[in-house]
């Protein structure tokens, strides 16, 4: 069930694009669509974690470390991938952000937390390559250049979450830290709508269906699926599965709005899955064995 659950998490975090370009053809604007989801999603998780006990106790530091994780981190990276996705296909969106493995891996070497190797050099560059190859190829017109930088600085805004994530999360439980992350990331909003004079909730009746399904589909199933998948494999293989996300972006895309990928990105989306792959794949055995301890 481990490894199935990481794959349902996929999924849905994979779907994510689909439902956001749903969502605007229904126009919903973009600063409601970010209110709507992080409001919706931080509700069900509070409930979540109060039903569990998992908020009881918490430190104030930790909570303030998991408001600001949300309300700075994840809001930036929401925005900027949301911001992207109203100007630029969502397969080519998808493979844009997953370069986000082999940041996080340069992040985690110069500050210490991991040690360079062969295998992850060799996996960067590989990333380098594919992400060179998507940016490069594209077919259906020309690539929007302020869409292909937002992505990109999407992916590095959740690097930066992720390796935040990496101390915070020692030191408080996952329900708790995504309900209060999802909170943090709902403050900003609200402030942000509140500047441009509260939200506009005059869109076309279907597109609450698709607020509702980012909300519940690809935030609390994915993050709860990802979770429990995650207790039961370990966060190396966990990551490892989790490459499936872009996959079913662009599996979708092509579905449902007829988007399709040249031979040269589909080459070098290829390469971005494949080094994120590599980059996370436990050098031996015993690596894996040691971070399912830690877990």
């Amino acid at each position: 069930m481990g490894p199935l659950l990481c794959l349902l998490s996929a999924a849905c975090f994979g779907a994510m694009a689909i439902f956001g370009k749903l969502a605007y053809d229904a126009r919903v604007e973009l600063g409601d669509l970010l209110l709507l989801r992080f409001a919706l999603a931080a509700a069900l998780l509070l409930a979540v974690a109060r039903a569990t006990g998992a908020l009881r106790g918490l430190p104030r530091r930790s909570i303030a470390a998991g408001l600001a994780m949300g309300g700075i981190g994840y809001a930036t990276q929401s925005g900027l991938f949301f911001g992207a996705l109203e100007r630029m296909d969502a397969s080519l969106l998808a493979l844009i952000l997953y370069v986000y493995p082999a940041l996080v891996t340069i992040a985690a070497i110069a500050l210490g937390r991991e040690r360079a190797s062969t295998r992850r050099i060799t996996a960067l560059l590989t990333a380098s390559a594919g992400t060179t190859l998507v940016l490069g190829g594209a077919t259906s017109g020309a690539l929007d250049p302020l869409g292909a930088a937002m992505g990109l600085g999407a992916a590095l805004a959740y690097t930066i979450y992720i390796i935040a994530g990496d101390r915070v999360g020692t030191r408080i439980s996952p329900i708790a830290l995504a309900a209060l992350v999802c909170t943090g990331a709902t403050c900003t909003f609200a402030i942000a709508s509140a500047v441009r004079g509260g939200p506009r909730l005059g869109f076309e009746p279907a597109g609450w269906t698709w607020v509702v399904a980012v909300a519940l589909v690809s935030t609390v199933g994915a993050i709860l699926l990802f979770f429990a998948g995650m207790a039961q494999v370990g966060p190396s293989a966990a990551s490892i599965l989790s490459t499936l996300e872009p996959v079913v972006t662009v599996a979708l895309a092509a579905a449902t709005f007829g988007e399709s990928l040249g031979p040269i990105q589909l080459l070098g989306g290829t390469l971005v899955l494949s080094a994120a792959a590599v980059i996370q794949w436990p050098a031996r055995s015993l690596e894996l064995a040691a971070s399912d301890q830690q877990l």
